[in-house]
């Protein structure tokens, strides 16, 4: 098995981005990983520290948002759509901005977005600062069974590895997994919401991705890991369990 590449996501939910590598600490996520969230009218916790994925602006409520990418430069991040203008902003200083700029991808009948709010552990779906990481094999299944090509992206995943059986990701929990420099603990199973209906380049619902996965009786796609010892890794990278 084999690391194929690396993805973070600076703002949840908004924007994706590959990494050439990447150095892993120990209790950390993926370095910038959703270090950064959008708040709505309806938020109720907002930090300091992590809080609950409700609090934000997410995928499975605004499908939209699944077509954006992102590019980091020193302190800025460039974020991309297919419906707007590139948008270029230091994160810490421009949450205005990058609300202005979302305003007309987000359906006009849910809460509004409202700022930008950090979190230097992560905003991750799970209160622990976890990586997750997905089977190349097991995307393909899916594709298989829907009789279509699929991007990665609708699963917004850190870590994919290559040369895995269908599935064999689930056989690891509480396994150790070291890929590059890294080791890794596999923790638990990613279970799917509505966010990986949508096309990552269109931001539109066009596929049964939940209905697909319970094929298989489950609604799983992926698993949650923790670094438990720091190092740097890299695509091309041996994975060896442990």
């Amino acid at each position: 098995m084999k690391l194929a590449s690396i993805w973070r996501h600076p703002v949840k939910a908004i924007g994706r981005e590959e990494m050439a590598s990447a150095r892993l600490e120990v209790g950390r996520t993926l370095p910038l990983d959703r270090r950064w969230a959008v708040t709505h009218e309806n938020t109720r916790d907002s930090g300091p520290g992590w809080a609950r994925k409700a609090n934000f602006l997410r995928g499975v409520s605004g499908p939209s948002l699944m077509a954006v990418t992102a590019e980091t430069s020193g302190d800025a991040i460039i974020l991309r759509h297919p419906d707007r203008p590139d948008l270029t902003i230091d994160p810490d200083r421009d949450g205005d901005r990058l609300v202005d700029w979302l305003a007309p991808i987000w359906r006009d009948d849910l809460p509004r977005p409202t700022g930008l709010v950090r979190c230097d552990t992560g905003f991750t779906d799970v209160p622990d600062p976890w990586i997750s990481i997905h089977n190349h094999a097991s995307h393909r299944a899916v594709e298989g069974r829907l009789g279509r090509p699929l991007s990665i992206h609708r699963w917004r995943g850190n870590l994919w590895l290559d040369d895995m059986d269908l599935w064999h990701e689930f056989e690891l929990l509480d396994r150790d997994i070291q890929i590059g420099e890294a080791v890794l603990r596999v923790r638990q199973r990613i279970t799917r919401c509505r966010a990986t209906e949508a096309n990552p380049d269109t931001g539109e619902r066009d596929a049964d991705t939940l209905g697909t996965l319970r094929s298989w009786d489950h609604q799983d796609f992926g698993i949650y890991a923790e670094v438990i010892r720091s190092g740097t890794i890299a695509p091309g990278a041996p994975v060896q369990i442990l």
